[in-house]
């Protein structure tokens, strides 16, 4: 295998000039960026850069208006089933049935993707103990707190234990003990899969990501190493905010 092939084929997320228009709004731009297999990428950005808009043409939730999304080399527009077995997605304010359980709700994500009995029970143990929904398991998910539900979109990502992560703010609503254990998850994960996460926080960034890319007013505005960005906390919102209030021309 060439050296070209060997870098496409470890090539997991790839965003090729994607653009989305709503009239002549243009809520993203131009946005070109590839996230290599292993890798924990931050996605950052204020409210209303694009980052939401992007990661749900990423996972295929929404069509772009220009451009290409790729999963693990498989094109959103025309291989989008390949991809979704590649993929686990966990969008902000994800949706979930109410009235099932956590039980009962990953048993019908499971059935949807047709994983096998065996596989299904194996797996549902498994994120039942990752995203640690023991006590709530047979509760309905109408009643649980915020911080349960996003656990419980959490653990539909992983369900079927993709390859690929794209996570839209996945510690909101989640308490400061509850947050410690999903960044060493993600940390965790990091080792085995690609993982691209929104979030606002950015000491969250400094400690699960190796890579930053962010987004202002629709258009990628820097792309690097964490460090690049600010080795500490308050390095990194001073870039942070030069970065973003300086206006696109």
């Amino acid at each position: 295998m060439s050296n070209d092939s060997a870098k496409q084929k470890s090539v997991m997320v790839e965003s090729e000039d994607l653009c989305k228009f709503y009239g002549d709004f243009a809520a993203v731009q131009n946005v070109t960026f590839s996230v290599p297999a292993g890798q924990v990428c931050a996605f950052l950005g204020p409210n209303g850069a694009g980052k939401s808009t992007t990661m749900k043409m990423l996972t295929g939730f929404l069509s772009p208006s220009q451009g290409t999304a790729k999963i693990g080399g498989y094109d959103l527009h025309s291989q989008r089933m390949q991809a979704a077995e590649l993929l686990g997605y966990l969008p902000e304010n994800g949706p979930l049935y109410t009235e099932m359980t956590p039980q009962s709700f990953l048993r019908y994500v499971g059935q949807t993707r047709m994983m096998s009995r065996s596989e299904l029970s194996e797996r549902m143990s498994y994120v039942c103990d990752q995203c640690d929904l023991g006590e709530v398991w047979g509760k309905a998910i109408g009643k649980l707190s915020r911080g349960y539900r996003q656990r419980v979109g959490m653990a539909q990502a992983l369900l079927h234990d993709p390859k690929v992560l794209i996570l839209d703010e996945p510690t909101s609503g989640l308490d400061p003990n509850q947050v410690h254990g999903l960044r060493e998850l993600i940390v965790e994960l990091g080792k085995t899969k690609t993982v691209l996460l929104s979030t606002h926080i950015l000491q969250e960034v400094h400690a699960v990501c190796s890579r930053v890319i962010l987004v202002n007013e629709g258009r990628l505005v820097f792309d690097g190493s964490t460090s690049e960005l600010g080795t500490e906390g308050g390095l990194m919102e001073q870039k942070f905010r030069e970065l973003t209030m300086a206006t696109t021309s």
